[in-house]
């Protein structure tokens, strides 16, 4: 009884011994036939990617990659010309602009922007926060927390007005007015130059021809000196206009040989002059006037 049970068992085992080595078999051939189908999913989307890069890329374009490249260089210039215009037109040239996002959603977009760049010789940075705010089709901006920061020590005339600026939060109020700011500014700077190369042993310019000060010196008369004082009032509304002064410096000795009157009425003269004149016709009338140049 013992040995056909035996004999049975032996059998039995045999058996699941077959079974187990044809389902091992069987395993192999289906993990071959999923790395095959994984193999092929990936050659499938691989090529699906690239198809999409190429299309994004503009490469379908007849010509290929030099063709596209070309296109893009091309882009690129009309940017720069673009960009070079603007600059031409307005005076106003960037050198950076930072952006950074504080707020994103649906219908609310917060940055936080941070422009550098001149207008003329006026060097400026400008930090503020744009908000847009998505109604349907339409949308509204908002700028705030607008900080302007420039050389104050030479633009004492210009400081109110940006505070003015930054309070009510009008960033193309002062883009608008640093032009008209710098034309005028630039304006006194030629002047000044023209009288400087036109008549080098009288004027001089102490502060270099972008400061407000420029001197006539009598050739003849040490110490007597007429002081031409060119500033470039800024209002707080953005109103920007000249103001131009003469003054006088001149000793004892030097009045004894002039009269009086004459010297005395030289700056109500002189804004008299400029109210018909203007500012270059004025002191070079002056100049004449009161024989200042070596030249007359």
């Amino acid at each position: 009884m013992e040995e056909k049970m035996s004999g049975e068992n032996i059998e039995e085992v045999i058996m699941m011994e077959a079974q187990i080595t044809s389902l091992q078999a069987e395993v192999k051939v289906l993990q071959l036939q999923q790395q095959d189908n994984h193999k092929n999913m990936t050659i499938h989307f691989r090529d699906k990617c690239k198809d999409a890069l190429s299309y994004i890329c503009g490469k379908r374009q007849k010509g290929g990659k030099e063709e596209v490249l070309s296109k893009l260089k091309e882009e690129v210039e009309e940017l720069e010309e673009d960009l070079q215009r603007q600059s031409q037109m307005n005076g106003i040239s960037l050198n950076s602009c930072t952006i950074k996002t504080l707020q994103s959603s649906d219908n609310q977009l917060v940055q936080e922007l941070s422009v550098s760049g001149h207008c003329s010789e006026l060097v400026f940075q400008v930090e503020f926060q744009l908000s847009e705010v998505k109604e349907g089709q339409r949308s509204e901006r908002t700028i705030s927390s607008l900080n302007v920061v420039m050389d104050a020590n030479d633009l004492q005339n210009f400081s109110s007005f940006l505070s003015e600026v930054e309070e009510r939060k009008d960033l193309l109020l002062f883009f608008r007015t640093l032009r008209a700011y710098s034309d005028r500014c630039d304006d006194r700077c030629r002047t000044f130059q023209h009288f400087q190369d036109k008549y080098p042993s009288v004027v001089s310019l102490p502060g270099g021809s972008r400061s407000e000060v420029m001197t006539l010196n009598h050739p003849e008369l040490p110490g007597c000196v007429l002081v031409v004082n060119w500033s470039v009032e800024v209002s707080r509304e953005g109103g920007v206009a000249p103001k131009i002064d003469l003054l006088t410096k001149i000793p004892e000795t030097a009045l004894q040989m002039f009269p009086s009157q004459a010297v005395g009425g030289a700056a109500e003269s002189f804004q008299s002059l400029l109210r018909i004149l203007g500012p270059e016709a004025t002191m070079e009338s002056m100049i004449r006037a009161i024989s200042l140049s070596q030249d007359t």
